[in-house]
């Protein structure tokens, strides 16, 4: 995987680093796992827009995604690997035997041709999903569901990885992407290797017009509102805005939010840095 720099022959392409795309192999999805995508607008089902800044956007198809991964001891040939434009991380048509197709999360190393299965006395390779019962300690994993036959709902993102550090009883300790460390069921499933993409993070838009292509509309700072819209704004001339806080007066940058009798809380046993 690589990025590429244009030539600033616009003002809108200097500065831009673009996606090289090395890893797809196809740009025409697979039309039996698509399915419409309708585009709220930011707005509920009375009309009222409850959540701002969102809306406009090229339209999109959603393709079906298998996070479950419950064919198990089925061998699938990987298709192509293929963009997803509701994701970060690239995606992999797999292929079993009997015909059926799927798709997944790629992860970085999966090649066309390449054989993937999930199952519990399966090898601990690329591609492959198994239970964090049969994972070897130390391993790199990503797509981990968090209870079991839920789904893969940790690491999903485009360069997004978890590693395998113990396993006491029916628990697995996992170290996740933010830096947590908690335990986890094991028999919820991951899949083996880093997710796609890790180029991701390097990519530099280059222009606000790219954001609206994206269904992002213009944010307005809260220092430039008025007291009646949010607690940082008013003051005469460019007044600094006070302490930083959300619309709605909880502070940023540190406070926590996360309520203190949480059920989930006894899983944790490091949580992530500040």
């Amino acid at each position: 995987m690589s990025v590429k720099k244009l030539k600033p022959i616009t003002p809108g392409q200097r500065g831009r680093v673009v996606n090289g795309y090395d890893a797809i192999t196809t740009d025409k999805p697979e039309k039996s796992l698509l399915i419409p995508k309708k585009r709220s607008g930011g707005r509920n089902n009375s009309g009222r827009m409850t959540a701002r800044y969102i809306g406009g956007g090229h339209k999109k198809r959603y393709r079906i995604i298998d996070f479950k991964r419950n064919r198990f001891d089925a061998p699938a040939e990987v298709q192509t690997i293929e963009y997803d434009p509701n994701r970060s991380a690239f995606i992999a048509l797999i292929k079993f035997a009997d015909g059926e197709k799927r798709y997944i999360i790629a992860q970085a190393g999966l090649q066309v041709g390449q054989e993937v299965v999930s199952g519990e006395k399966v090898q601990p390779e690329i591609g492959n999903a198994m239970p964090l019962a049969t994972i070897p300690l130390g391993t790199i994993i990503s797509c981990i569901e968090l209870h079991p036959g839920q789904g893969a709902s940790i690491a999903r993102s485009a360069g997004a990885f978890a590693q395998l550090m113990a396993r006491d009883g029916k628990f697995a300790t996992i170290k996740l992407p933010s830096g947590e460390t908690r335990m986890i069921l094991t028999t919820c499933i991951a899949t083996i290797g880093a997710v796609s993409n890790s180029d991701h993070q390097l990519v530099v838009s280059g222009k606000a017009g790219r954001s609206r292509w994206l269904g992002r509309r213009p944010r307005t700072r809260p220092v430039v509102m008025n007291p009646v819209d949010h607690p940082m704004g008013g003051g005469e001339g460019r007044a600094s805005g006070g302490h930083p806080r959300s619309r709605n007066g909880i502070p940023a940058k540190g406070y926590r939010t996360r309520n203190k009798n949480k059920a989930s809380n006894k899983y944790i046993i490091e949580r992530r840095k500040k």
